[in-house]
């Protein structure tokens, strides 16, 4: 059957060749990402309420919203967040695989059905649908605009630009901006640029800041007048043609339309006085063309800046976009920016994203030599080494073409995949080769002869190999949710490596080995050259190791009780070892960049956060692997929201192989550097292993309040849970986001009295939101862009909360009225936000695990926790990264179940016997136990790099026992005893065993042994996959015999009893 392709060799060529050509076809056009598309769809409803408290927003605008959006299809867990700034965040998730745009209409349908019951200001300011990940949402609230807006989910961070000027005449407000002007708009056109915002909430507006005692001297309300008068008008043309009057001119008629400067504005006429004159707003109010909000601050090294968050579009290439922009941005440099202007870069993906791969890609280049050299010293001849070493490349290149066929990209796991496809796809080469040698040496056949008749023999081993293989990770690629997209990248693109391995080792391994190989010369002059000597001294040490290896197996395999002990004990061992190693998703990596979070006291100021940050910087901007530092006063990172005393910096780190220390030890060092500022909590914080799952690394849950009780009882439970936690040695850096004491003011109106006075409450109301709150007027056209006319009451009259009594409000007759006469104010204390999850209020709780603990163990902690102290009607939910984790735990056991399953199944089909596949699977065991103890030895935990390596070990490990298997059923054909037949299949193949195995393991050594970018996930995989082999192999050499001697001769005995019994069945 496989003649065909020894005797044509030029067809067999063609066909690797193509292979290559398609695959390098490919590699051009796929996307390039850090991790294949594995973050939940999020669809987020932000609402805002000018002027309104936490405790109003809940009420008005957050439960509402909730009540219409529960429910609908594909949600897992909803959660919102209120803040005092008069904003409302709720944010719905989906199961993995849920269609992001449909899952934004269902939202939106949802949103629109109680938009009615929303105050009129909310649906005036717009409620905003944006589907979209979960990093920097708030940043979006400065595009609010009327209607409901949906928009394409983009959870892949791309990188941060920070625009900064040296001109000290250019303010925030300017760079900020001229940065929405001139740059936003050319980015947003590059091809790959899923989503552009500028961090912070600085657009020009047009503010009125009103001179209340003016207004009540006129007897004037804040909000009369101006609406009424800025406005776009469509007059028409006059002339139109028509059948009643022949015309001769048209003309178009304008209207000045809305006024854009602030002198026009000054002119809105608000009354006519008694005297004949008019009452013009500049008489009431001073008019300032500035800033729409004042509640951040954005500071690049300590310069007023504007921070540019970009984030890819999924499919798109990582590398090739981020070149896009920094090329758009040279050129906009160059023809755009003022003089004074620079912008550097805080953050790029691509950094991490080329540094881990070129990681890989050096890997890849060791893996090769190293299996090479292997390969070489057991083959002992250049040319047949070549053969297993022309199988890399076609199958690892030939692999690009099917990952574009499945939709896949080169990620972290892809290229891990091709990493360990090395090692592998050597193997059916070097099982033909070595076949094609046996051949030569031990029948004196030439090339062409030998290599017809090995091909005879092990052709339907290596297809059994290329099958069992590939069918361990194909049932993977089945599974859901994020657990099951990291397996199925990892897996079906190890899955089609080795079938392509397997084509070759069928087409043009056998191909090259009639051409390639030389004839066996048994001439004893040839002349003994260093090389050949030290092959000599090789080949009789092994010679030596594999009699030595034929005695102790013939021991192992008379005493079958070593058998069942020696599987007794690694099923043993292997299932104490999951008790003892500690266990993980996905390992944090250096990244290159360290989050800070600062939390002022309690009612302090914009400015004093500002200088809390301020103090971070020039405590941590002198250090050598500092490279810039991008702060974000009035911003919260943990709650992803607005507030005064809260503020964030990202601190971005020179290169890995320019710095010593990793970012986990930087942070420790940065703690002991700040630890004199005593005026703000700081806290430091490695970026999200995955972008999209939370916006810092460790663990997020709810503590969710079911009993509907104060702000009180649940702050002293937060406080009472989070101290246990602390105090737990597994876990550290834990705090609530959840603080009801900020201090407030609660307004009292008296009915009474208002009514006497003839003040409807609404109005007033609606008055000192005007005056304190500020209230959107209307809008207008400057820079090609849309802004806000903003009315307040001047700074000087509502800095206390006193001044609010020197305010007036209209009465029906027209008179104004002081508040001091029918309201009154009480000191209380409130939370400067409200958390609520599934509808719930709730608190939001975050820790790391401590230095050593597993984030298995860290969850386990908690819940442990939980469990004991948290009282009747509180309950905790996992969120972000923790969620899936817990989420994924059982699916690890399912998937390998399905593996075993599927293996047993197409074993039993080539055998066809139901016990021959068993030696096969219950030889594993001590490859798993290898694979945890060789992690719990180097200190590293059982994750999910770990476990994809499991799963691969399933099919390598059963590799070793098919081979040992197929030869041995040969020898029975051939009339020998269960005994001989064991021990000729295992002498017969330990060569070829034990050179695929070690030319796996030594391809592994550069990933057991990585450093810098993305290491941890390096050694989590290299280790398992090392352990599980080196331990699987050495084990599964006596222990595969010793099970086939057990299951034949049992297997036998049933097929005599049936034939015995069919005789004399036969007989009667």
């Amino acid at each position: 059957m496989f003649e065909i392709f020894i005797r044509r060799p030029i067809l067999s060529g063609v066909i690797s060749v193509v292979i290559v050509f398609l695959g390098l076809l490919a590699i051009n056009s796929l996307p390039i990402t850090q991790f294949p598309d594995i973050v939940p769809p999020s669809v987020t409803v932000t609402a805002r309420y000018t002027g309104a408290n936490a405790d109003v927003m809940a009420k008005t605008v957050a439960t509402p919203l909730e009540r219409a959006i529960n429910g609908v299809p594909g949600m897992t867990y909803m959660t919102s967040v209120c803040t005092n700034d008069g904003m409302s965040l709720t944010t719905i998730y989906f199961k993995v695989g849920t269609d992001p745009d449909v899952a934004s209409v269902n939202v939106q349908n949802r949103v629109t059905t109680v938009l009615d019951e929303l105050p009129e200001e909310v649906i005036r300011a717009g409620v905003i649908a944006l589907q979209m990940g979960r990093v920097w949402r708030a940043f979006l609230l400065a595009a609010a605009c009327a209607g409901v807006i949906t928009e394409k989910e983009v959870n892949s961070m791309l990188m941060y630009l920070n625009i900064m000027s040296s001109d000290s005449t250019h303010t925030e407000k300017f760079v900020y901006n001229f940065a929405d002007i001139n740059i936003l708009r050319e980015l947003k056109r590059i091809d790959g640029v899923g989503f552009v915002e500028i961090m912070g909430s600085r657009d020009y507006a047009m503010r009125v800041w009103l001179n209340p005692n003016r207004l009540a001297a006129y007897n004037m309300s804040p909000t009369e007048a101006i609406r009424s008068q800025n406005i776009e008008a469509a007059p028409g043309k006059t002339g139109i043609s028509s059948d009643k009057i022949p015309q001769q001119l048209q003309y178009v008629l304008q209207y000045s339309g809305k006024f854009s400067t602030p002198e026009e504005y000054g002119e809105i006429v608000l009354k006519a006085l008694p005297d004949g004159s008019v009452l013009r707003l500049k008489d009431v109010a001073t008019i300032e063309f500035d800033s729409e909000d004042y509640n951040m601050i954005s500071m690049t090294d300590g310069k007023p800046s504007a921070s540019i968050m970009i984030k890819q579009r999924p499919g798109s290439n990582a590398r090739e976009v981020i070149q896009q922009i920094k090329a758009k941005m040279e050129e906009l440099k160059e023809t755009t920016f003022a003089p004074g202007m620079e912008y550097n870069i805080s953050y790029d993906v691509s950094r991490f994203l080329d540094a881990s791969i070129s990681v890989v890609l050096k890997t890849l280049l060791e893996a090769f030599i190293l299996v090479f050299i292997v390969v070489y010293l057991f083959l002992q001849d250049f040319r047949s080494t070549l053969i297993p070493a022309i199988a890399v490349p076609v199958s690892l290149i030939g692999t690009f073409f099917f990952m574009q066929m499945l939709g896949f990209s080169i990620n972290m796991l892809t290229l891990f995949a091709l990493v360990l496809a090395i090692g592998i796809v050597v193997d059916n080469a070097i099982v033909v080769v070595e076949a094609v040698h046996v051949k030569m040496h031990n029948e004196k056949l030439p090339p062409l002869k030998a290599t017809k008749k090995a091909i005879g023999e092990i052709g339907g081993a290596i297809i059994a190999i290329t099958l069992v293989m590939s069918a361990v990770f194909i049932p993977v690629g089945f599974m859901d949710g994020t657990v099951g997209i990291f397996y199925r990248q990892f897996s079906l693109t190890l899955a089609v490596a080795i079938v392509i391995s397997g084509v070759n080792a069928l087409t043009l391994s056998p191909a090259l080995c009639a051409l390639l190989l030389k004839p066996v010369s048994h001439s004893k002059k040839a002349k003994k050259g260093l090389l050949t000597r030290f092959f000599e001294g090789f080949n009789r040490r092994y010679d030596f190791l594999e009699r030595r290896y034929r005695l102790n197996l013939r021991w192992f395999l008379n005493r079958r009780m070593l058998t069942y002990a020696t599987l007794i004990l690694f099923c043993l061992a292997t299932w104490g070892m999951t008790f003892v190693l500690p266990s993980g998703f996905i390992p944090n990596e250096d990244q290159g960049m360290i989050y800070v979070n600062v939390d002022a006291p309690p009612g302090a100021t914009l400015e004093r956060s500002e200088a809390a940050l301020n103090k971070v910087q020039a405590a941590l901007l002198p250090l050598e692997e500092v490279e810039t530092i991008s702060t974000l006063a009035g911003y919260s990172l943990m709650t992803e929201t607005e507030g005064a005393s809260f503020g964030m910096g990202m601190i971005n780190l020179t290169p890995w192989d320019q710095r010593e220390q990793t970012a986990a030890e930087l942070m420790s060092v940065y703690a002991d550097r700040v630890a004199h500022i005593k005026d703000a909590d700081i806290q430091f914080f490695l970026p999200p292993t995955v972008p999209g799952f939370g916006n810092a690394s460790g663990f997020e849950l709810r503590l969710q309040d079911k009993t509907a009780g104060t702000f009180a009882e649940l702050d002293e439970v937060a406080k009472n849970f989070v101290a246990k936690l602390n105090a737990d040695p597994r876990l550290t850096g834990v705090t609530s986001g959840f603080n009801p004491n900020f201090p407030q003011y609660l307004l009292r109106v008296d009915l009474a009295k208002a009514a006497k006075l003839g003040i409807n409450v609404n109005e007033s109301m609606e008055t000192l939101q005007s005056y304190v709150g500020s209230f959107y007027s209307s809008n207008f056209v400057r820079f090609g862009q849309m802004y806000k006319v903003m009315l307040q009451a001047a700074p000087e009259y509502r800095m206390n909360p006193e001044d609010l009594f020197s305010l007036y409000a209209k009465n029906k007759e027209g008179n104004m009225v002081p508040y001091s006469n029918f309201m009154t104010m009480e000191r209380v204390y409130g939370p400067s936000q409200i958390t609520r999850y599934n509808l719930f209020t709730s608190a939001m709780i975050t820790g790391e695990a401590a230095p050593g603990v597993s984030s298995g163990e860290a969850l386990a902690a908690v819940e442990e926790i939980a469990s004991e102290v948290l009282p009747r009607g509180y309950d905790t939910e996992w969120s972000g990264v923790a969620k899936e984790e817990k989420e994924s735990g059982g699916q690890t056991l399912v998937i390998f179940a399905i593996c075993l399953a599927f293996v047993y199944l197409l074993l039993a089909a080539q055998y066809e016997s139901l016990l021959l596949p068993l030696p096969v699977i219950l030889s594993l065991p001590a490859g798993v136990f290898g694979s945890f103890f060789l992690l719990y030895v180097v200190g590293l935990e059982n994750n999910i790099y770990a476990q994809v390596a499991l799963v691969m070990l399933i099919g390598l490990l059963g590799k070793n026992a098919i081979l040992i298997i197929e030869v041995a059923n040969q020898c029975r054909k051939e009339g020998i005893s269960v005994m001989g037949a064991a021990i000729q299949g295992a002498t017969s193949r330990l060569r070829p065993i034990l050179m695929t195995s070690f030319a796996f393991i030594s391809g592994l050594i550069p990933l057991t042994i990585a450093s810098g970018a993305g290491a941890l996930g390096n050694r989590s995989i290299g280790t398992a996959a090392a352990g599980g082999m080196l331990i699987g192999t050495f084990v599964g050499i006596f222990l595969i015999p010793g099970l086939y001697v057990i299951f034949e001769s049992l297997a036998t005995y049933l097929k005599e009893k049936k034939q015995k019994a069919n005789e004399e069945e036969y007989e009667f």
